[in-house]
């Protein structure tokens, strides 16, 4: 059972300024989970170092997603947030790692390797969004064609698509029976 303890909390963000430094972008407290503001060379360290201290525990990976800040009302480090989610059980605390990476180079250091569930979500991060993941095992589309040459849920992309939609190969339901076939 997992149980939701205060004091937990002033643990988790002593340990995370002291591992970090000044690295640490900045931390948010939302309902019942922190969230750590890193760039993205960082998050892969911060990652682990939240799975390996053993008084911290963070090891249920729940998801990684991204966002894209290209046109938000705030100026960021970088244009795009990855966003990983993790869960300690015996603390009982969820976070969130943001990770920022650059427009022009995005890409951060696979997590792939630490949490087998992370395999999926990265590949789904950089077929949507293009960010790559440096170490993956096997970054390749997910949703979207191999061929495709885009990626979908970026800001810039055009909110029509590009003509796309006609060049993908298109699969018709039939309510015929096959020749042959027995009628009830």
């Amino acid at each position: 059972m997992i149980t939701y303890k205060p004091e937990n909390h002033l643990s988790l963000i002593a340990k995370v300024d002291a591992f970090l430094g000044g690295r640490l972008l900045g931390r948010e407290e939302k309902s019942h989970y922190y969230q750590f503001k890193v760039m993205g060379q960082d998050a892969r360290a911060l990652v682990q170092f939240l799975r390996d201290d053993p008084g911290l525990g963070f090891s249920m990976f729940i998801d990684i997603t991204a966002v894209d800040y290209l046109r938000y009302p705030a100026a960021q480090p970088g244009r795009y947030g990855v966003v990983t989610t993790l869960l300690s059980p015996s603390l009982g605390i969820k976070v969130q790692v943001l990770a920022f990476v650059a427009e022009g180079d995005p890409r951060l250091p696979s997590l792939a390797d630490l949490y087998l569930g992370a395999n999926w979500t990265e590949r789904e991060v950089w077929d949507m969004y293009g960010i790559e993941f440096m170490g993956h095992p096997d970054l390749r589309r997910i949703l979207m064609p191999d061929d495709y040459d885009g990626h979908p849920l970026r800001k810039d992309y055009p909110l029509r698509g590009r003509g796309e939609r006609g060049n993908f190969p298109v699969y018709h339901a039939t309510t015929q029976k096959p020749k042959g076939a027995n009628s009830p």
